[in-house]
């Protein structure tokens, strides 16, 4: 690999995205492009580790350690070179059809009125909304053929779960939606299981970037909740794609004081209230406020909105939310 080449491999592969896809977390902005967090590399009780993302480069002030991606994965799975790059080709391997798969099903969208109709009984009619969540529809076919036509070997699309062991696509009349590192689809049949992803972690809280300096956040179980939220005009909300906060989540809801509006389903066997104090209890140990947003019973905020309301009733039960 020449030096060209070798600059031009680790621009597909960005430091930060990479980190944050191995659980890396920064603690606080600099300037833009530019994280402090705790090393990996070292046992750091005190954010020493500078990442640089415009320049794709990263320096320890604790253990004094630095470099590019490469040097990173060198550092971080003790090994070589050579095999440090063949983990981030395996890691880009994966990731990329991924992403590109999620493109696939958003140009599809617009073709399967089905998918369509669906997306309307939800209440999402938005095409700002569905274009910034780039959801998308997977009919069952023609994604293999087309990410095998555009390079990619079926080994690959097995591997990252994107096709079955038949040839088939993996995902069939299910609404996506991409996610980091990974794709959810909602099944609009009613014989299939509702839920599917990818295999691998689900991620991080759902468009946390765009969030993360709020100093109040709407927490919400599912996307489509999200969806007409952010279709009502509220910005500051974001998704664990479920009420249990994986480590991650956890963390990226407490990297600083703010308040979380728990806006979880108001579940008939109460399950969703429960999972929502559970949650309140562990934040305010961090420091955070949290307040219940209390719905009607069995609705969601979706069909909250599916049965009428509007961004000002919904506002009155933030601003009604106890403590």
């Amino acid at each position: 690999m020449n030096r060209q080449t070798l600059d031009e491999f680790k621009q597909r592969i960005p430091l930060l995205e990479y980190m944050q896809a191995h659980n890396w977390r920064p603690v606080r902005q600099l300037r833009a492009g530019r994280w402090m967090g705790l090393c990996p590399l070292h046992e750091d009780r005190r954010p020493s580790l500078l990442v640089d993302a415009a320049r794709n480069l990263f320096y320890c002030y604790g253990c004094g350690r630095g470099g590019d991606v490469i040097r990173f994965v060198e550092l971080q799975q003790h090994v070589r070179f050579p095999e440090a790059v063949k983990l981030l080709r395996q890691w880009r391997g994966t990731a990329l059809p991924c992403e590109e798969a999620a493109g696939f099903y958003h140009q599809q969208l617009a073709h399967h009125s089905v998918a369509v109709d669906y997306l309307q009984q939800r209440g999402i009619q938005s095409p700002e909304v569905i274009g910034h969540m780039r959801i998308g529809y997977a009919s069952g076919d023609g994604l293999c053929r087309w990410l095998m036509q555009a390079g990619h070997v079926f080994a690959t699309l097995r591997a990252a779960g994107l096709i079955a062991a038949d040839g088939r696509d993996a995902y069939s009349h299910r609404i996506t939606f991409p996610l980091e590192g990974n794709l959810y689809g909602r099944s609009i049949a009613g014989s299939a299981a509702p839920h599917r992803f990818l295999p691998g972690s689900k991620g991080g809280l759902y468009k946390w970037k765009q969030v993360c300096e709020c100093s109040e956040v709407i927490l919400v179980e599912g996307l489509f909740d999200f969806a007409v939220l952010r279709q009502a005009g509220f910005c500051n909300v974001t998704c664990s794609l479920g009420s249990h906060l994986n480590a991650r989540q956890f963390q990226e809801l407490t990297d600083r004081p703010r308040t979380v509006y728990l806006t979880f389903d108001a579940d008939t066997n109460g399950s969703g209230q429960r999972a929502s104090h559970l949650l309140a209890q562990r934040l305010r140990t961090q420091g955070i406020i949290a307040r219940h947003v209390q719905l009607p019973d069995g609705h969601d905020p979706n069909s909250l909105f599916v049965h009428g309301a509007d961004a000002r009733q919904f506002r009155s039960l933030l601003e009604a939310a106890p403590l």
